[in-house]
């Protein structure tokens, strides 16, 4: 299995948002992650690619309030959970994070050479800029643009196109969806399946329940920081509890 996740537990002060997950991702699958707004979803994704430290209690600026984290992260058979962020992508494990965020002051070329900052040969990132834009064609059209003024539907591509440039062995996309017109939603979409058949494995984090059923292999249901389901679309739209309850279809 190319991710395992064992046992893990998130607690932010003495809420746990994260209890006692366990998941994995195979070479070469399209994995969704499903559930309700608070479930878990993004922390989750936050965790796996080391966002948040491990083994110690981190203190957030903001509110004060402190993060622990239990449990191990293995990918391709060597556990990263006590590595730092950096390292995770040295390794190709690749977070492209929820609302976008492109350096805005940035031109497009800008943010794309940014997520091939690891890389050393020249001809490497030619060719993965050229595969980029063959995905996202817009992108090269407006290379030379401030990143701040694309369109949100843009600035999503191009966030895509960046963790790319990083060459992932596996790609999680968190709510590439949010904030997008249904149009826009869809062609996104559409890119996300186009990767997946380039033979990049991607874990998706989304809301789009209907959708993202028809495209993954499999799919997590999360609920209250709890994985409550796997299996196909077909098989977790068959349970009328999770379908209503967890999954408001």
């Amino acid at each position: 299995m190319l991710l395992e996740v064992s046992h893990l537990t998130v607690c932010y002060d003495k809420a746990m948002l994260i209890n006692d997950l366990s998941m994995g991702v195979d070479q070469g699958e399209l994995v969704s992650l499903v559930g309700p707004n608070g479930a878990g979803k993004s922390t989750l994704l936050r965790a796996i690619t080391g966002l948040v430290a491990w083994e110690k209690r981190v203190k957030k600026r903001s509110t004060g309030g402190e993060i622990t984290l239990k449990g191990e992260v293995v990918f391709e058979g060597e556990r990263i959970d006590r590595i730092p962020a950096h390292e995770i992508v040295k390794r190709g494990l690749i977070h492209c994070p929820e609302r976008r965020r492109p350096f805005r002051e940035m031109s497009v070329m800008e943010n794309l050479m940014a997520g091939s900052y690891l890389l050393k040969e020249k001809r490497q990132i030619q060719d993965n800029l050229k595969r980029v834009y063959e995905l996202f064609p817009i992108l090269q059209g407006r290379s030379n643009q401030i990143s701040g003024t694309l369109s949100g539907g843009e600035q999503q591509m191009l966030a895509i196109g960046r963790a790319i440039m990083s060459i992932p062995k596996l790609l999680c996309i968190d709510e590439p969806s949010t904030g997008l017109a249904p149009i826009m939603r869809g062609e996104v979409f559409g890119k996300i399946k186009e990767i997946s058949a380039l033979g990049i494995t991607v874990l998706l984090v989304e809301q789009e329940v209907s959708t993202v059923f028809k495209m993954a292999s499999r799919n997590y249901v999360l609920s209250s920081g709890k994985i409550i389901a796997e299996g196909s679309g077909e098989h977790l739209l068959q349970n009328e509890v999770i379908r209503k309850t967890y999954l408001g279809l």
